[in-house]
């Protein structure tokens, strides 16, 4: 039983459940040992203690744990622990193919291009270590977030030297091939065709063929053509169209042969979507009887679609794999003397296939290739020719006139003659015959060739070139004059912006400085605009320290301005108060910022000074008077403590308190009804108020 958190092997912790198939569960997990995210496929505990499971369970691991391909789920590790068979893969964060097509209808025609390139490159590959995935279709596709295509689940697949003869169809019958819907031999072909289906669902936005049930379906891929897709979506490209067209053919012998010859016509498509590049070969004897399909054939298609079921969950129309075991004993009983009998089969037509292919290339080479086409540039035939010297029997060959005729054609005309002749090569430049065709030959046309002769070809390499001279760092008018000059008289002006060349001189050209041309060529001047403008936006500093608020500023491509301070009841000293640039808004990059730092709430300070009069005035205890204070400081008197006042000798010692205005050393002066009495110094202090 799996449960979140626990541990598989010591090393693989579950995180969470994030699939179910029909013999497996889907969990993401932690690989502890090498710290990465993992995804886990379970096999169920029902098919645990089934021999047969676990050995088909198993040999998906080890079909697909070779292949190491960009767009293909890797495998890392297979193992088992307490009755749990799994497997560890490769965890992929995205949305299954299928899922996208539901999300935008139908693909745009680059992107469904691009993506079908990627799943035919790890095709190719799963091909070419004879694995054929045999289930190809959008839910098996995931389309990660960077946008990478990755081929999953090769829950069924086989080594394509292994015996892929099954009694039932295997695979989704949507997008399953004709010979699997017929339970019959499956190849890397049978992929194509699925591709093919899949490459219709992305340009259409649906499948081909429909039914009422599976079983309609099926007989729909062996008798029914799909729609054209140009009558679904005339803006769909013929080239596109023809290459979708391709992959889908009813008989294997008519797809493409491999899937590197899919991935050339898609690379193709992609320069050229209209061309007309896809070659669907004619069938050997096209007045052959049309085989229908007998009651016998219905009734086994019928009987082996028994194990499909229709479902409304997101894996609809895939395979119920609980008759596998029965598959697996079906594919286990195959006579040993048929299997012998398509081995040998096979490869005696490999070998006619081989023949028939020298026997074409010899034919071409020796006989001068095919002259059905009279406009084409082709080797002309020669006729023998007799010496007139009665004293020379040789025989000979008038030499044809071979200007404007492909290199490669010339050569093979020359060796059809039947004479030992040596051939050689000059090149020379030509302003009327075509880069890499004759010019002239040497001996001229109409010479007699004889045994022994040699003969020189000489081809051209095009109208003479010459070097793009340098003229960065010029103003337009000198680059047009130099380059007039050295022969290009054709210009053009572009800009671009350079932080190194002054603006309105030049950068540079296309074709680049050095790059040999035609003196035809028109060449691009770039001239700069000066530095690129780039804008970034102000972050926040407000409550920031100085210091952060400087290092925030630097990270976002800013720098610190003008920097003041200011009181603030709020915001706690030495932080930011205010920023000069709101928050959010756009700026040239390397703008200065001002910010305001807070010094904290306003204080005010007094010069306070404290002195006790000892001195008594008062000779008699019952005796009174007026007394004043009056304090002298920095030239300036003023009265101070509680002004003119009664006192008596009680009265004495007496302390005084006084503000004074700075923190110089001041003097009290007592008078005692109106007469000076005596003078005392006092000391102020700053102090908070």
């Amino acid at each position: 039983m799996i449960r979140i958190g626990m541990f598989i092997s010591g090393r693989y912790e579950i995180i969470e459940k994030v699939g179910a198939g029909g013999m497996a569960d889907v969990y993401k997990a932690r690989d502890n040992r090498l710290n990465r995210f993992v995804a886990i496929k379970v096999l169920k505990q029902e098919y645990s203690a089934d021999t047969k499971f676990v050995t088909k369970f198993r040999a998906e691991a080890q079909s697909v744990a070779g292949l190491v391909h960009p767009n293909i789920v890797a495998v890392y590790d297979v193992g088992e622990e307490n009755g749990l068979h799994y497997i560890v893969m490769e965890l992929v964060e995205g949305i299954t193919l299928k899922k996208y097509i539901e999300h935008k209808g139908k693909l745009d025609i680059k992107e469904a291009l691009g993506i079908s390139i990627q799943i035919a490159q790890g095709l190719c590959a799963a091909h070419a270590n004879h694995i054929i995935h045999r289930d190809i279709k959008p839910q098996n596709i995931i389309i990660s977030r960077e946008g990478k295509v990755k081929v999953m689940d090769f829950g069924i697949a086989k080594a394509a030297s292994s015996n892929t003869i099954t009694s039932n169809a295997m695979g989704s019958v949507h997008y399953i091939s004709p010979e699997q819907a017929r339970g019959g031999f499956s190849d890397e072909r049978s992929d194509i065709y699925s591709l093919g289906i899949t490459m219709y669902e992305m340009l259409s936005g649906k499948v081909p063929f429909v039914g009422d049930s599976t079983v309609a379906v099926a007989l729909s891929h062996i008798q029914e053509q799909p729609a054209p897709l140009s009558t679904i979506d005339a803006n769909i490209p013929y080239g596109i169209e023809m290459i979708v067209n391709k992959c889908m053919q009813k008989k294997p012998e008519l797809r493409y042969l491999s899937v590197s010859d899919l991935i050339t016509d898609l690379k193709r498509a992609v320069a050229d979507p209209e061309g007309d590049f896809v070659k669907i070969a004619p069938m050997v004897n096209d007045d052959s009887p049309t085989i229908h399909i007998s009651d016998e054939d219905i009734k086994s298609i019928r009987s082996g679609a028994k194990t499909v079921v229709v479902s409304n969950t997101e894996e609809e129309d895939d395979l119920d794999l609980s008759d596998i075991e029965k598959d697996d004993e079906e594919e286990s009983e195959v006579d040993p003397k048929l299997e012998k009998v398509v081995v040998i089969g096979s490869i005696a037509a490999g070998i006619i296939l081989a023949l028939i292919v020298i026997f074409i290339i010899v034919r071409f080479f020796v006989g001068g290739g095919s002259s059905d086409n009279p406009d084409a540039t082709s080797a002309p035939s020669a006729s023998p020719v007799v010496s007139e010297n009665p004293d020379d029997a040789r025989s000979g060959y008038e030499l044809d006139d071979l200007s404007n005729m492909e290199r490669q054609s010339a050569i093979v005309y020359i060796n059809s003659l039947d004479l030992d002749i040596s051939i050689e090569t000059q090149e020379s430049e030509s302003d009327e015959v075509e880069e890499g065709c004759v010019i002239s030959t040497n001996p001229v046309a109409g010479t007699t060739l004889y045994s022994g002769d040699t003969v020189t070809l000489i081809i051209s390499t095009g109208p003479e070139k010459k070097s793009v001279p340098d003229v960065s760092g010029m103003t337009q008018d000198e680059a047009i004059e130099l380059l007039s000059e050295k022969g290009f008289e054709s210009t053009t002006i572009s800009y671009d912006n350079s932080d190194t060349v002054e603006i309105e001189k030049v950068i540079g050209t296309k074709p680049a400085k050095g790059e040999k041309v035609t003196s035809d060529t028109k060449i691009t001047i770039i001239l700069s605009k000066g530095k690129a403008t780039t804008y970034v936006k102000v972050p926040t500093l407000l409550g920031l320290t100085q210091a952060k608020a400087e290092k925030t500023l630097k990270k976002a491509g800013l720098s610190v301005g003008n920097i003041s301070s200011a009181y603030s009841d709020t915001v706690a000293a030495g932080k930011v108060i205010s920023q000069t640039q709101t928050e959010g808004s756009e700026v040239e990059e390397g703008s200065s910022i001002g910010i305001v730092v807070s010094l904290g709430p306003e204080v005010t300070y007094v010069y306070r000074g404290t002195i006790t009069i000892s001195d008594n005035p008062f000779t008699d205890v019952t005796q009174t008077a007026t007394v004043k204070f009056v304090l002298s400081q920095d030239g300036k008197s003023k009265v101070v403590g509680s002004g003119e006042m009664t006192m008596s000798a009680q009265s004495f010692p007496y302390t005084l308190t006084v503000e004074g205005s700075s923190e110089s050393e001041g003097e009290i002066i007592m008078y005692v009804n109106g007469a000076r009495y005596n003078a005392y110094n006092i000391s102020f202090t700053k102090v908070a108020q």
